[in-house]
């Protein structure tokens, strides 16, 4: 923490602007060395928090590019440190000078995530305020950014810190009533005891079953577009695109392996994979696809089941959907513009939902996007609500709701308050683990070990 320390806190490549941030005691001091204001009558070591200097990046001599520095002073700034901003022209060479600048003249490479664990180790930030800066910079939708700012404005730090205030104050009156018996403590009353644990369990289950609708949110879910042959696989996967990324013939077929594509619906990020037609084949190449199309629907965390409505159901038909049965799966019934010979209701036990499209209409693009978003449960999010953002925080919420439950068994089954009193302790502990009170060494580097160098 004695170290000053500096990175590019912007990506690399063109752009307007880039910033190199520099945080620690020494900041105002090593920027001074790279940076000249244009205004003489204050420097930059003299400048307050919260203010901006027009000036220039002199190295050596020479000037070599211009610069914006902008001032915060400890402990109301990013880290809790002194900080100064850097912002000069973007691109690869005028930052990465600026950068070698800073670090001759006297400060530390930042490692990863060094700026936000600061912040953590300073206080200014929750464990899972920080893991909430690397989901904003990853958001990739409009709802995915909201859960996270909602993480970062403190709503999950505040709703698992409201659960542990109620078990602290059921912990210390089982702790006063067992280790004092002489003060007449009262005894807790079972009503009391089971609303208190009960509650908090199902808080705490409610937050572990909307995890896998925030995961999905966050890092999107692999998406396996399956079927028979020529029934529009790769024209759902050119539909969902916006462009033709697959090949599209009228010969079955055609598809001969996985084809990826990256797409945003509404608000998941879908990595589509686009299967070799699923059929009895004697081709040596094409059996190798469809092993492929099996193997990738296994993996898949949605599965895109297209099926031609112009088409009578055949047994393929069928073995697909018995594949599907309880899967996050969605049965496409594609060209439903042609007459409809496919019955729906044979396949329809085996999804959760069955849709009729067109591949080739983009009017259909809203509806698709609709059943998708409903059936991975993102419709329902409320970004608001405080959500489990990791699987280090999934891991500890459930050791709460595991202790909890200990705790609720052992009354039930005779045993004393101070056994109940032990197992409210480890929920009580896993509560401080989540949030990062308590949580070891190893796992805040775990946390920080995911940032990108600059933030």
């Amino acid at each position: 923490m004695n170290r000053t320390i500096a990175a590019i806190a912007t990506p690399p490549g063109e752009g307007g602007i880039a910033v190199v941030r520099i945080s620690g005691r020494q900041a105002h001091e090593i920027a001074s060395k790279v940076f000249q204001p244009v205004s003489k009558s204050r420097t930059l070591q003299q400048a307050k928090g919260y203010t901006a200097l027009f000036g220039h990046f002199v190295w050596q001599g020479k000037v070599c590019d211009e610069l914006v520095a902008l001032s915060f002073r400890a402990p109301h700034s990013y880290t809790g440190e002194d900080i100064v901003e850097l912002s000069c022209h973007g691109g690869v060479a005028a930052p990465m000078l600026l950068l070698q600048a800073c670090i001759e003249s006297g400060a530390s490479p930042a490692g990863a995530g060094e700026f936000t664990r600061r912040a953590f180790e300073n206080g200014r930030i929750s464990l899972t305020q920080a893991e909430a800066v690397m989901d904003l910079i990853g958001a990739t939708g409009r709802q995915s950014a909201a859960v996270a700012v909602s993480a970062l404005e403190g709503a999950l730090a505040k709703r698992i810190t409201a659960l542990r205030t109620q078990l602290t104050a059921l912990a210390g009156h089982l702790a006063a009533w067992v280790d004092f018996p002489e003060e007449d403590v009262p005894e807790l009353e079972q009503q009391t005891l089971e609303s208190t644990l009960n509650g908090c369990i199902s808080q705490l289950q409610q937050m572990i079953q909307g995890y896998g609708a925030g995961a999905v949110l966050r890092r999107g879910v692999d998406t396996a577009i399956v079927g028979s042959p020529n029934v529009g696989k790769s024209t759902l996967l050119n539909l969902l695109s916006g462009f033709e990324r697959a090949i599209v013939t009228p010969i079955a077929g055609t598809t001969r392996d996985v084809v990826e594509q990256q797409v945003q619906v509404g608000q998941v990020r879908l990595n589509l994979f686009d299967t070799a037609g699923l059929r009895e084949t004697d081709d040596i190449v094409e059996a190798e696809g469809i092993r492929r199309s099996y193997a990738q629907m296994e993996r898949a965390g949605l599965i895109l089941a297209v099926y031609d409505a112009n088409r009578e159901l055949c047994e393929q038909d069928i073995i697909l959907a018995q594949k599907c049965e309880n899967r996050p799966a969605l049965a496409i019934l594609n060209k439903s513009d042609l007459e409809k010979q496919f019955d729906k209701e044979k396949i329809a036990p085996y999804f959760r939902e069955v849709i009729e499209i067109s591949a080739k209409d983009d009017s259909f693009l809203p509806h698709i996007t609709n059943t998708i978003e409903t059936l991975l449960g993102v419709s329902a999010i409320d970004p608001d609500a405080g959500m489990l953002a990791s699987q280090r925080q999934l891991e500890a919420a459930i050791r709460a709701v595991e202790a909890l439950q200990d705790a609720a068994n052992a009354r039930q089954q005779g045993f004393d308050l101070d056994a109940v009193g032990v197992c409210v302790d480890d929920a009580l502990h896993a509560l401080y683990e989540l949030t990062g009170e308590e949580a070891s060494e190893a796992i805040v580097d775990e946390v920080f070990s995911k940032f990108c160098v600059g933030k």
